[in-house]
C-alpha cells in the first residue's frame, strides 16, 4: 500500500483590490477595558492596525470513502462555539499593507488554523475561469468579499464549476485549500460583519487488496466556520433602559443527517443557510428574543457515496430564542432557542438537545449588535448540527 505525505502549507491571502482596503471587525475588550468605538471608529474605513474577536462556531468532519463502496467510514465529527469574552476567533487587519491574518483556536471543534491573507491574486469571485473552491457558498446578501489560498499535489484534479464534488483524484494526489469570505462593511452594518470560513483537504491513496487489483481511499477532513466580529460598544454605553429592534443578515454552517436509524452507512454532508435575524432587546429588563429565517443550500457532496440527503436547496430554516443581557459576567447577551424548524413540503422540526445563542452590541450607544448561535438535535441516530452568525441595525 502507498500512502501521501502531507503537505503542511502555510496559507497567504490577499486582502486588496475593490475600492480600497477594508476592514474585517473589531477586538474584543478584556474584562475591565471595553472599547470606545465611537471615539476611534476606523471599521469602514480602516486607518490603523486591529484585532479583531469574532463571536462564532466552527465544526470539522473528517472521514474515508473509497472505490467500489457507498459508505463514509472512519467517521469524526466535532463542533464549538464560543462567547462573547471567550472566542478562540481572531481577525487581524493591516490597512498599511492590506494584509489579513485570520486565527481560529477551536479544540473542542478539532480546529486549529493561522491563515494570512496577503496575495492579491487570492481574492476571489464567483463568475469566470476561476472561481471559490466547492463548498463556499455564493451568497445572495450584497458586498460579500471572497479570498482563498492553499496547495494541491497532482494529479488531484478540481472543477471548481462542479460544486457538488470534493476533489478526487489518482493515487498520490492531495488538495488543501482554505477560503475566507465577509461581508464588507457599509455594506449593510458600520460597526458589526459576518464572515465564514472554509478548508477542504483531501488525500488519495492507492491501496492493494489481498486478492490482486487495487482501490482508491479518499481521505477527507472538511471545516467550516461562521461568525461576527466588530468594534465593540464600551459596556458603559449600553443603554440601561428603553427597548430597540435590530434587522440584519444571518449566515450558517450544518450537518443535518437523520437517516443513520433508517437507511444503512447514510452519508453526512455540509450545507450552507443564509438568511435574516430579528433582534428585539429590552434594556430595562436586560432581556432579548431573537427570530432568525434562512433558505438551505444544497449539500456539498463527496466521492463514492450513495449522495442520499433530506434537506436539498431551497428549503427553509426558522428558528425563535431568548436570553438575558450580562454585560458583567458576559460583555454581552446570551441564551437558547425555545424552537427550530426546516420546511420542504412540510414542518419538520429540530429536537432541541443543547443550544447557545451569544452576542454583544456594537457601535457608540449599542447601534448595532451582531453574535453568534448554535443548535444541536437530540434524536437517537441522527447527527444534526448548526452552528451560525447574524448581525443586525436599529
Amino acid at each position: 500500500m502507498r500512502k501521501l505525505v502531507l503537505l503542511a502549507p502555510i496559507f497567504t491571502l490577499a486582502a486588496c483590490g475593490g475600492a480600497g482596503p477594508q476592514s474585517v471587525g473589531s477586538s474584543a475588550a478584556p474584562a475591565g477595558a471595553p472599547q470606545s468605538p465611537a471615539n476611534n471608529h476606523s471599521f469602514v474605513n480602516p486607518t490603523v492596525q486591529k484585532t479583531y474577536s469574532a463571536i462564532g462556531g466552527v465544526h470539522s468532519y473528517s472521514y474515508s470513502t473509497q472505490t467500489g463502496g457507498n459508505a463514509q467510514s472512519a467517521q469524526l465529527y466535532a463542533g464549538d462555539s464560543s462567547t462573547a469574552r471567550n472566542s478562540g476567533i481572531t481577525v487581524d487587519y493591516n490597512p498599511r499593507d492590506a494584509i489579513f491574518e485570520v486565527k481560529i483556536s477551536a479544540p473542542n471543534a478539532n480546529v486549529s488554523q493561522t491563515l494570512r491573507f496577503q496575495d492579491p491574486l487570492h481574492r476571489t469571485d464567483f463568475g469566470g475561469l476561476r472561481e471559490p473552491q466547492t463548498g463556499v457558498p455564493r451568497l445572495s446578501a450584497g458586498g460579500i468579499q471572497y479570498l482563498q489560498a492553499g496547495s494541491r499535489k497532482e494529479p488531484v484534479t478540481f472543477d471548481p464549476a462542479q460544486s457538488d464534488m470534493v476533489p478526487v483524484g489518482d493515487p498520490t494526489g492531495i488538495y488543501n485549500n482554505v477560503s475566507f469570505f465577509y461581508q464588507k462593511p457599509g455594506t449593510e452594518t458600520k460597526y458589526v460583519t459576518f464572515a465564514g470560513y472554509v478548508r477542504n483537504n483531501t488525500s488519495v491513496v492507492q491501496e492493494l487488496l489481498p486478492g490482486g487489483g487495487f482501490r482508491i481511499l479518499q481521505n477527507n477532513t472538511l471545516e467550516r466556520a461562521a461568525f461576527t466580529f466588530g468594534e465593540r460598544t464600551d459596556l458603559d454605553a449600553v443603554p440601561k433602559t428603553g427597548s430597540a429592534t435590530y434587522n440584519g443578515a444571518m449566515v450558517a454552517t450544518m450537518v443535518y443527517n437523520p437517516l443513520r436509524d433508517s437507511v444503512n452507512n447514510a452519508p453526512t454532508y455540509f450545507q450552507w443557510i443564509e438568511g435574516r435575524s430579528k433582534t428585539t432587546v429590552d434594556f430595562g429588563a436586560s432581556s432579548f428574543t431573537l427570530d432568525l429565517t434562512g433558505t438551505v443550500f444544497a449539500p456539498q457532496y463527496d466521492a463514492y457515496t450513495t449522495k442520499q440527503a433530506v434537506l436539498g436547496a431551497g428549503a427553509t430554516f426558522t428558528a425563535t430564542g431568548n436570553g438575558r443581557i450580562d454585560l458583567v459576567n458576559a460583555g454581552g447577551f446570551l441564551g437558547q432557542f425555545t424552537a427550530a424548524s426546516f420546511n420542504q413540503g412540510g414542518a419538520m422540526p429540530v429536537n432541541i438537545a443543547g443550544s447557545s445563542i451569544d452576542g454583544a452590541f456594537f457601535g457608540p450607544a449599542a447601534a448595532e449588535v451582531g453574535g453568534g448561535f448554535r443548535i444541536v438535535g437530540g434524536t437517537p441516530d441522527q447527527r444534526i448540527d448548526i452552528l451560525g452568525a447574524f448581525t443586525g441595525t436599529k
